[in-house]
């Protein structure tokens, strides 16, 4: 009934293969906003500051007067991270068990006074909450992460801009460590954090599990990142004022695997050349020498790069339906891609197109004219399309579709795949 009271510009957004999703936001413009006021009797202020989305407003808004309007957006793409309250918690509160649901960073997942792991709303899986009872270490690291923010705002470092390098390096980690044989402490976790046994559906909890799993290496991690004393560790592995390659045994990967109880993960560390901590450790040695050009994303330790983003769980839990249903099937990237992303692509592949219709066209002249002008169009048009194709390959692999599946449905041999990769990055570089 309270709805009608409002004109709404859609509907509420919905899971893919339908159900509504628990993390629906709605924006109000300035009408809508004071008829909620008056509904409720709570100053506009105090709603500002309980409500996040509050002062959000959109495009489709901006053009309405006088009218009370509302607008459904999924609150991911308003405010920020959105994870489930903790039900115990609002119960003891309010009196009533009511699912919760609020923006909260990943730092910000574990309820201290009931042990419990908050997971991502966006997600449509059944579970709120891992059980943290047993891995009392997942909750110490929450308490540890304030110590670490406000480090890292002494440093003249955004805190979420530190946590969310330390989690890309993590999670790439976790991806690899099923190839590990000596990391014990992960496996232990995610089988407590699955009611004991995740091996029914190892897939599945390696996803849902991973944010809570990894969660003290991220803290330590982060805290290493901020520590003057291992930026001078990568200076000295560097060669200092000799320059030299990374070697696989420096100083700084052996001194952080011992700091997260690996001794055995530095050469690892050391050798993932790609990957977000290498990165990092080549802000940190231009900056050292000064050889990182004007401000920008180059010589910003903190800056993280699309192609190193960890995939999200809900972005892998949908590859792992499309998986499941069509193994190598090319509907996964869509899945798994945002559609600005898709967009993208898809522009590159009509501009490919266009270029082709044109050549239809332009069959006057000269032999050698006509000649030049088919092989200079042809040219522009496989350019685009080798780009939509890196575009289309490295969105599907950062969203968690697995690289041998990515080979299979683009038929790209392990080669040219890696290929593909590695120009993207180049180009992302340049």
């Amino acid at each position: 009934m309270l709805r009608s009271c409002w004109k709404w510009r859609n509907y509420p957004p919905g899971h893919e293969g339908g159900g509504a999703r628990a993390d629906a936001e709605v924006l109000l413009n300035a009408a809508g906003r004071q008829l909620l006021v008056g509904m409720c009797g709570v100053e506009e202020d105090v709603l500002a500051r309980a409500l996040p989305s509050w002062a959000e407003e959109d495009a489709k808004l901006r053009a309405e007067a006088g009218d009370p309007v509302g607008l459904w957006r999924i609150a991911g793409a308003v405010v920020g991270p959105v994870g489930f309250g903790c039900r115990l918690c609002a119960t003891r509160r309010t009196g009533a068990a009511v699912r919760v649901v609020r923006y909260a960073p990943r730092w910000e997942r574990v309820c201290v006074r009931h042990g419990r792991w908050l997971l991502d709303v966006d997600a449509n899986q059944p579970l709120e909450h891992l059980d943290l009872r047993s891995v009392p270490e997942v909750v110490a690291a929450q308490r540890r992460w304030g110590s670490v923010a406000r480090r890292a705002v002494r440093a003249g470092a955004e805190p979420e801009r530190v946590f969310a390098l330390a989690h890309a390096v993590v999670a790439r980690w976790w991806e690899q460590a099923y190839a590990w044989e000596r990391e014990t402490v992960w496996p232990r976790r995610l089988h407590q954090v699955a009611d004991g046994d995740a091996g029914g559906d190892l897939e599945r909890w390696r996803i849902v599990g991973r944010d809570a799993v990894v969660f003290p290496e991220v803290v330590a991690v982060a805290d290493a990142l901020l520590d003057p004393a291992m930026a001078e560790l990568v200076w000295a592995d560097s060669g200092a004022g000799r320059p030299r390659a990374l070697p696989a045994d420096g100083l700084f990967c052996r001194r952080l695997g011992e700091r997260l109880g690996r001794e055995w993960l530095g050469p690892l560390a050391a050798t993932d050349h790609g990957g977000p901590l290498i990165a990092w450790m080549g802000s940190v040695i231009r900056l050292r020498r000064g050889a990182g050009g004007p401000p920008g994303y180059d010589n910003d330790p903190w800056w993280l790069r699309q192609e190193h983003h960890a995939p999200t769980m809900a972005g892998q839990l949908r590859v792992l339906g499309k998986e499941k249903k069509a193994p190598g099937s090319g509907t996964m990237w869509r899945a798994a891609v945002s559609p600005e992303q898709r967009a993208q692509i898809s522009s590159l592949v009509d501009g490919a197109q266009e270029q082709l219709i044109q050549l239809r066209r332009a069959q006057a002249g000269s032999s050698a004219d006509v000649a030049q002008h088919l092989l200079r169009t042809l040219s522009h048009s496989a350019a685009l399309i080798d780009k939509a194709l890196q575009h289309t390959v490295v969105a599907a692999v950062n969203a968690g579709v697995a690289p041998q599946a990515v080979a299979q449905w683009a038929k790209l041999p392990p080669g040219p795949l890696a290929d593909a990769l590695k120009a993207h990055q180049d180009a992302s570089d340049g």
